[in-house]
């Protein structure tokens, strides 16, 4: 009797051991519901605050900032002037020339008086006239060359931002002025060649700012360039802002062009779906419930089902080896993919 007994506890103890063993061998998932809301797939982008009309001024030569006229924030039309740079190495070379151009005058007076009197040649009357002229010419081009020393305004409009004081070496590659209407504001946006076929005029943008956190703004794809950028493999996309855009000039700025939206629908993360298919979990095993996806986006996807009707929860993550009828074990929701809170 009392190996009985122990026969059978040695028994109780294996088929717990064995139930014990395959409960450790199930996996275990999060179910979360089916959410309603909008669904949308948008292309994103980054890109700078300017004005949409503007320009940059920058000296035509090198050369120390002599004279400053144009303060930030002043208003100036085409033509008016905004700085000087010294000009007295072009007055000398110009004083210089015009001394020249004196004396190859006087030689033009002279061998001419020579020839009229036989005594000189019309070579030498011909030599003396050709200098005359190249001097004249010389003169005219350095004094042209004096207004590169004068920084202008190309357009009407504000001193946005000037840059460099008096005393200071600017050149070529120097910007010294920026020069547009404070207001209309646009984004020019750099977009994937990828996505750019999805991009098309009059899309709203979803933008980001790090001056504005957590602030909702928008704006409207106005203009798309014919040529893109075969280096960056990108595309410019400008996008206008309203009038009352926070937004300033310079700021930088990430965009979300939606390209697609549908409202009300039925929504799962891109993580529930396993080939096409979401995941039950019914009497403790799997069961696939074939879904029809649409619009993916923001880790999300819109699903329909192929026939019935949706479930109301599916497993978060159905794990990679999953199939029809396995058991599963259903773990705590909080903190899945989706899960409610």
């Amino acid at each position: 009797m009392r190996r009985i007994i122990i026969f059978i506890v040695i028994l109780i103890a294996a088929a717990a051991a064995w139930w014990g063993a395959g409960r450790l061998t199930q996996p275990v998932v999060a179910l979360i519901p089916i959410e309603r809301g909008p669904a949308v797939r948008a292309v994103y982008a980054t890109g700078n605050v300017e004005p949409l009309r503007w320009a940059k001024v920058t000296p035509l030569v090198q050369g120390r900032i002599e004279q400053i006229y144009a303060l930030e924030h002043a208003g100036v039309m085409p033509g008016e002037l905004l700085a000087r740079l010294d000009e007295a190495e072009i007055r000398a070379t110009v004083k210089e020339l015009e001394a020249r151009r004196d004396y190859l005058q006087h030689e033009v007076e002279r061998t001419r008086a020579l020839l009229a009197k036989g005594h000189g040649t019309e070579k030498a009357y011909e030599l003396a006239s050709s200098e005359y002229q190249q001097v004249l010419a010389s003169i005219a081009a350095a004094n042209a060359r004096r207004d590169h020393y004068l920084l202008r305004a190309p357009i009407a409009g504000v001193v946005l931002r000037r840059d460099g004081e008096i005393g200071e070496t600017v050149g070529p590659e120097s910007v010294m002025y920026w020069i547009g209407q404070p207001t209309p504001l646009r984004i020019e946006a750099e977009v994937d060649e990828e996505d750019i076929a999805d991009v098309a005029n009059g899309q709203s943008a979803l933008i980001k700012a790090d001056a504005f956190p957590g602030k909702a703004l928008s704006g409207t794809v106005a203009e798309i360039t014919p040529k893109g950028d075969p280096v960056n493999k990108s595309y410019r996309v400008r996008v206008a802002l309203p009038a009352d855009t926070p937004l300033m000039i310079g700021m930088t700025t990430e965009l979300n062009i939606v390209v697609e939206q549908r409202e009300s629908t039925d929504l799962v993360p891109e993580t529930a779906i396993k080939d096409g298919t979401l995941w039950v979990v019914e009497d403790g095993r799997a069961k696939p419930v074939a879904v029809t996806v649409g619009i993916r986006g923001n880790g999300k996807a819109e699903v329909s089902a192929v026939t019935g009707a949706l479930p109301d929860r599916v497993i978060a993550a159905p794990p990679p080896e999953i199939e029809a009828g396995d058991r599963v074990r259903i773990g705590p929701t909080d903190g899945a993919t989706g899960g409610a809170q």
